[in-house]
Formats: structure tokens, C-alpha cells, sequence
């Protein structure tokens, strides 16, 4: 088998699914790329046990067809130190020894058999349903909400993005427990009632990918895996097991207390403000009255406290409430308006933060669980 392959696309391509790849494996084989080679196009796959990237380049002067797998170190590095130009590919067929040969240069190594590569897990067809979705509404209901998701070996539910699908809808829902996003788009529907879980790895990769494709990406899965078909790859994963919490029936429904306020403005004080909150709590006091909004924090072992006041829209009682500051700050910093309005019925109770200014057919709800404070 060999071809001719130009290095900067190669590079770029297994760079892009070279995420995949756990820097422990269980199977050896997994540490590998896998080179396929059908006429002019070579397919090149990563995998982990759970999720597989598949995309493809086209090759020129290729003979003989094959599969190989290849250490990924053995071809990322040398490739990282090469400047563009065209690489040749000489696989033996029989000793799977490998020789690229470049401009004033070669390095060789020896592959392993593609046919030890794990294949994709197939859909069962009679419970698989289908999800055509803009590749920008998947991008964006993904950023927005996996910042929220959770990293808990006793609950692994809360590990991924929930898909609720509905014959109008499709929301993605993200939480924590401490933090929960929820955001509804009408840019896709399904053909009936359908959800899963996706876990936080596959997400990521899809955050990574998903900005440079246009059109439409399509999800066909089952109860347990999904394949996304996108123009430059497609990913099989599998799902994350389990219930999903009813996410309805945590948002509080009665807040009469509201607050709008500058989103930038109440970002950076909190991330001033915050350095002089106690470590271990990172504990911000808000106080909320009439025209303004009074940042605080203290951290009492190092005599140390800042406040800042915002001046703001407020309707309500004076009100004084506890948020750990790295979760309103890593809210705020995924809403996509100028204006944030803050929600609020109780010091005990979630509050919720809105867009002012939703992006058209779509909706974003995130709410934070206050903190106890000891006055």
C-alpha cells in the first residue's frame, strides 16, 4: 500500500480527532489511528471504548488498498515538526513496516493490524430514530450548557447533557446540582418523544468540531449509542445510563423579586470582588435594595474583604443573598445578552439568571442555589 498525502492536512485532521485518545487504555490498540485506504480517500478513526471520531482526506498516487493502525505519538510528533509539503506513505503489506518519506528525509516504524481495531457498535433499526439539527443550533445548545455539567462518580446521570426532544422542541439540559442551564430551541424537533443523555466527552469534542461545519448535522441513535453525521466526520458514542432528574420541577416558579442589571458590569465586579472571599467557600454576598446592588466578600483568616456596587433595576423587598462566585461567574460568562435579569423569591431558595435579550427561537433559563449566610 502507498500514497501520497499532503502533511498539513493530515496533520490538521488527526490533530482534530486525536481528543479521543485516553492517555490510558485498556487495549493497546487504542493508542492507535486507524488508516484506511479505499481508492483515493483515506479514512482515519480514533477511538476510546466509548466514543469514535471518523473523517477522511484524499490521498493522490495510491496503490493497493488496506487497513493499518498506527501509535499516534509515532505520527503526531514527527508531523507536528514538518513544514507543508507532500508526504509519501510505503506500507508493507506483510510486515506492516511504515516509511514516510519527505522533502530531504524518512522515518520509518512498524504499524499494527487495522482488523484488531474495535469496530462501531451498530443501532438496533427498529427502536432508532433520526435528529436533523443546523450544525450552529448543536453547537450552540452544546457551549452553552456543558460548562454545567458534573464530574460525580455516584451519580454519572448527572455527567452529560440531557437531550429532551419533543415533536416542537428540542432542549439541552445541563446540571450539577449546585447549577443548572436550560436552553430551548425551535431550530429542531424530533419525530416523536425521545431523550438521552450525552456524556461530557463527546460534547466537548462536538464543541471543538462543530464551529467550523455548515448545514445540517444528522443524530441517528438508539437507547444506547448515537452516530452523528456531520460533512467532515462522524462520531458514534455511546450514552450515559440512567434517569435523567426531572429538571421542572427544580426551577422555582413563584419569584417576585427581579433585578436587571448590566451583564459585564456584574461580571468583572464579581471577579474582583471574589479574590477576597474566603478559599474554601468562595462565598459572595449580594445585597439587593432599590437602585443598587451591593457586591461583598470577606475571607476572615487573612483580614481581607472588597465590595462593589452596581447600580441596577431592582423591584422587591432589601434582600441579602449567599452565591459561591465561580458558578455565578462561569454563568455569566455563557449567557449571550448585554443584560442579565436575576430572579429571586427567597435568600434560601435557587435564584434564577435570564437573558435579557434571548437569540431568536431560542430560549435560556439558568438558575444557581444560594449559599447560607452567617448573618
Amino acid at each position: 500500500m502507498k500514497f501520497v498525502v499532503s502533511s498539513t492536512l493530515l496533520l490538521n485532521h488527526l490533530r482534530s480527532i486525536s481528543k479521543v485518545i485516553n492517555s490510558k487504555n485498556t487495549l493497546p490498540i487504542l493508542d492507535c489511528f486507524l488508516l484506511d485506504l479505499k481508492g483515493n480517500t483515506l479514512s482515519l478513526t480514533a477511538a476510546d471504548n466509548e466514543t469514535r471520531l471518523e473523517t477522511s482526506v484524499e490521498v493522490s498516487s495510491a496503490e493497493g488498498e488496506g487497513r493499518l493502525a498506527i501509535n499516534a505519538k509515532n505520527l503526531l510528533d514527527p508531523l507536528s515538526e514538518l513544514p507543508d509539503q507532500p508526504l509519501t506513505f510505503d506500507v508493507n503489506d506483510d510486515t506492516l513496516e511504515v516509511y514516510i518519506y519527505y522533502h530531504n528525509g524518512k522515518y520509518n516504524f512498524v504499524g499494527a493490524k487495522g482488523d484488531e481495531y474495535p469496530q462501531p457498535k451498530q443501532l438496533k433499526e427498529e427502536s432508532a430514530m433520526t435528529l436533523s439539527i443546523d450544525a450552529q443550533v448543536l453547537f450552540s445548545g452544546i457551549n452553552r450548557t456543558v460548562f454545567a455539567t458534573a464530574d460525580d462518580e455516584l451519580r454519572p446521570v448527572m455527567n452529560g447533557i440531557y437531550f429532551d426532544i419533543t415533536t416542537d422542541d428540542l432542549t439541552f439540559v445541563a446540571s450539577d446540582g449546585h447549577k443548572l442551564v436550560k436552553v430551548t430551541t425551535k431550530e429542531a424537533k424530533g419525530e416523536g418523544r425521545s431523550s438521552f443523555i450525552l456524556p461530557k466527552k463527546p460534547a466537548n469534542l462536538l464543541k471543538s468540531l462543530l464551529p467550523k461545519e455548515s448545514g445540517m448535522v444528522e443524530l441517528k441513535f438508539d437507547e444506547n449509542n448515537a452516530y452523528v453525521l456531520m460533512s467532515n466526520y462522524t462520531m458514534v458514542c455511546r450514552f450515559v445510563e440512567g434517569r435523567y432528574p426531572n429538571y421542572n420541577s427544580v426551577i422555582p416558579k413563584e419569584n417576585p423579586f427581579s433585578v436587571t442589571l448590566d451583564r459585564l458590569s456584574l461580571f468583572n465586579a464579581l471577579k474582583r470582588v471574589a479574590v477576597s472571599s474566603n478559599p474554601a467557600s468562595g462565598l459572595v454576598k449580594l445585597q439587593l435594595s432599590e437602585e443598587k446592588i451591593v457586591i461583598s466578600a470577606q475571607d476572615i483568616d487573612f483580614l481581607t474583604s472588597a465590595e462593589e456596587m452596581i447600580p441596577c433595576t431592582y423591584e422587591g423587598k432589601v434582600m441579602n443573598i449567599g452565591f459561591k462566585a465561580a458558578f455565578l461567574i462561569d454563568i455569566l460568562n455563557n449567557i449571550p445578552s448585554a443584560d442579565v435579569r436575576l430572579e429571586l423569591s427567597d435568600p434560601s431558595r435557587a435564584g434564577i439568571i435570564l437573558p435579557v435579550d434571548n437569540e431568536e427561537n431560542e430560549e435560556m433559563l439558568t438558575l444557581l442555589m444560594p449559599m447560607m449566610l452567617n448573618d
